[in-house]
């Protein structure tokens, strides 16, 4: 894993020297972020923190889900108390704002009361991972920025989607939003995207300073070795980047394979439980796992009997933690034919 020396954080105010490739910008030297594969959760990925960021670490990540009031606007305070919840239940990290976070329909305004309330309430507790992908990479620097500014510890930088980029021109993508400062986080999902970004192309990219981590969502378990391999060949370490299983079903194989950990929609519902089969799988306790595992498989699959975040959210209130289950359009709440199949699986779980 990553040691490496701090980088001065940019800011809005600032953007000029954000801009500028890595090279060009002036480093604040302090003592190197020495990080260990020690017992979990110990392990983190350093990239190049300021001082008061929180690196990435092992362990489950929520994909976190935003409350909404029944007109669609977002509910902070039931926000507060999701992550209250969090914190209390032992997730390791928060991951804001991604696709189970309904963040490609918030404005930029809307996207900073989301920030700066998780930075209000969890702030050096645990890590903040907000999603700052999209399209456009002028957006995704105006996004990266902002989420500097919110005091934000990493940015999840899908692969441009619908556009199919070539190999060379995520490299660069990446590259170019690592340079901003703020600790990078790949988000590969081909599912979604329509683009693959390839172990041996991801391995290229991880010797920049601020790409730490990557959220491997193709539900392939093969893959952790694949980037070792890669990362390895490259002259790296095998744990240069911190990887996050993004598919919940393959989870708990994919970190027994030689992963960090997940970012997980399951954990919006069953945070404890996540936190624990993480904690086994790190352990290669495969009793744990299997112990831990067993009653949340259904869950695994039916949070995804309609698209991401109709279900999870549904399930949600359905616990709940939350008063209302509305999403924006262009999506809808679960529709009542898929709901008694998703209840199942909460009890099954045991949360009702």
């Amino acid at each position: 894993m990553k040691s490496v020396h701090i980088v001065a954080a940019a800011s809005l105010a600032t953007c000029a020297q954000a801009f500028a490739p890595i090279h060009q910008q002036q480093h604040v030297r302090s003592a190197p972020l020495s990080v260990s594969a020690l017992e979990p959760p110990t392990l983190a990925a350093a990239g190049s923190n300021s001082d008061d960021r929180t690196p990435l670490r092992q362990g489950s990540y929520v994909a976190l889900i935003t409350p909404m009031t029944p007109t669609g606007a977002i509910d902070l305070q039931q926000l507060r108390a999701l992550l209250q919840f969090h914190l209390q239940a032992g997730t390791d990290g928060l991951c804001i704002l991604g696709t189970t976070g309904e963040a490609s329909v918030m404005t930029m305004a809307e996207r900073k009361s989301v920030l700066d309330v998780a930075v209000e309430e969890v702030k050096g507790k645990i890590p903040i991972l907000v999603g700052t992908g999209t399209i456009d990479p002028e957006h995704v620097k105006e996004q990266t920025l902002q989420a500097i500014d919110c005091g934000c510890d990493a940015s999840l930088v899908v692969t441009p989607y619908y556009v199919k980029p070539p190999q060379r021109a995520l490299i660069k993508h990446f590259e170019t939003m690592a340079d901003l400062g703020l600790p990078v986080c790949i988000y590969n999902v081909p599912g979604r995207t329509g683009v693959d970004f390839l172990p041996e192309n991801i391995a290229q990219v991880a010797g920049h300073p601020n790409i730490v981590a990557v959220k491997e969502a193709t539900g392939d378990v093969s893959r952790v070795a694949q980037i070792q391999d890669a990362c390895e060949k490259n002259g790296y370490k095998r744990d240069e980047l911190l990887l996050l299983s993004g598919d919940d079903g393959t989870t708990d194989e994919f970190v027994i394979q030689g992963g960090h950990g997940c970012i997980s929609v399951t954990a919006n519902v069953a945070p404890s439980a996540m936190h624990q089969l993480m904690m086994a799988a790190l352990k290669k306790d495969m009793d744990e796992v299997k112990r831990i595992n067993a009653p949340l498989a259904n869950l695994h699959q039916d949070e995804f009997i309609e698209a991401n975040p109709i279900p999870i959210k549904w399930a949600v209130k359905r616990i709940g933690q939350i008063d209302c289950s509305y999403l924006r359009p262009p999506l809808d709440e679960l529709a009542p034919e898929f709901q008694g199949t998703v209840e199942s699986a909460l009890r099954d779980a045991g949360l009702i």
